[in-house]
């Protein structure tokens, strides 16, 4: 099989496990092209090397290239939710498309820690503090003027238990922290979880995350309704995606100081507009761009979840493994 491979694969180890599943792997990772390909250019990609299968990442592979190409043996996806493929036309065609789930999780599960810990300890004001030489001659200034919290002990809330939510869960037994979540498609074996309805869930965390998808029901699930419920020091903390809550009512609730403040790293337009610069630059808020993926590691983890992937359906003949999206995404993305 000779497939195109534009997604990074500069895992050594897991390049080669790909040359032996597949046969001849031709590789134009998009970026030192700059950019994800567009459709055009994934069609003359695919025309031009004669490729009879894909795996891209980012990629726009849309109705127009797969009806280019209906003949494809598979479209590997390298992303935990495969958003840049036209899955219904795929299916119709019976192309058997592939994500890789989790492959992130560490990543952002670390982030999501690190932040909330760095607004909960005031690091950034502290740090501002001390490079405009404000250090006076009172030695504890700083220690009462930036004097935070602890982690430990805190009631942490996860809208959405998938792989981010159950990797933070996990790290967090360490501190300890108590784990609520929210999610009606799972229920967790392990009982310090609690599973709880959002109206709970939010009226008692003290740090409440979101991990959910973009799906008819959830564009805009986190509103007022379940914003306002939420502790004067709560931290609300979204690294998934932004339109999943309503950005107009979580800004007003940090510009009236109902809440302790904010970590965000998903934006309803990026690059931002002037709303949501508003929330960036709001002053209890950390605001990153959409990096809490963004690892090293991260490449290597969908290389190898990919291959194993690709060997489960072709080598083993498991036409059912988990990462096979096509009628799981059509139900409403619940992967």
């Amino acid at each position: 099989m000779k497939v195109l491979l534009t997604a990074p694969y500069e895992n050594e180890k897991a390049f080669g496990e790909l040359e032996g599943l597949v046969g001849e792997v031709i590789y134009r990772p998009w970026k030192p092209h700059g950019r994800a390909y567009n459709p055009a250019e994934l069609i003359d990609l695919l025309r031009d090397t004669g490729a009879e299968a894909l795996i891209a990442e980012h990629d726009e592979i849309t109705a127009e290239v797969l009806h280019a190409n209906p003949s494809l043996k598979f479209v590997g996806i390298c992303r935990g939710t495969p958003s840049n493929i036209d899955l219904p036309v795929a299916t119709k065609l019976g192309i058997p498309v592939f994500n890789t789930p989790a492959r992130n999780a560490q990543a952002v599960a670390e982030m999501f820690i690190a932040n909330v810990i760095t607004l909960m300890r005031n690091t950034l004001p502290a740090v501002d503090w001390l490079e405009n030489k404000n250090w006076g001659v009172g030695a504890h200034t700083s220690y009462l003027q930036f004097k935070g919290n602890e982690l430990a002990g805190k009631k942490v809330g996860m809208v959405g238990f998938g792989a981010v939510g159950q990797h933070i869960a996990r790290m967090l037994s360490s501190f300890p922290s108590e784990i609520y979540y929210f999610d009606p498609y799972y229920t967790d074996e392990n009982t310090a979880y609690k599973k709880v309805e959002l109206t709970e869930l939010f009226s008692s965390c003290d740090v409440v995350g979101i991990h959910l998808p973009v799906t008819p029901e959830t564009v805009g699930m986190i509103d007022a309704k379940y914003l306002s419920l939420l502790k004067k020091e709560a931290i609300f903390v979204n690294t998934a995606r932004a339109t999943v809550v309503n950005r107009e009512d979580l800004l007003m609730l940090l510009e009236a100081g109902q809440i302790r403040g904010a970590v965000l790293d998903v934006f309803y337009h990026e690059p931002p507009d002037e709303i949501d610069y508003k929330m960036i630059l709001h002053k209890n808020v950390i605001a990153t761009p959409h990096i809490a993926g963004a690892t090293h590691e991260v490449e290597d983890h969908h290389a190898f979840i990919m291959n194993n992937n690709l060997k489960e359906y072709f080598v083993n003949g498991n036409k059912t493994i988990r990462q096979l999206v096509n009628k799981a995404v059509l139900e409403n993305l619940n992967v």
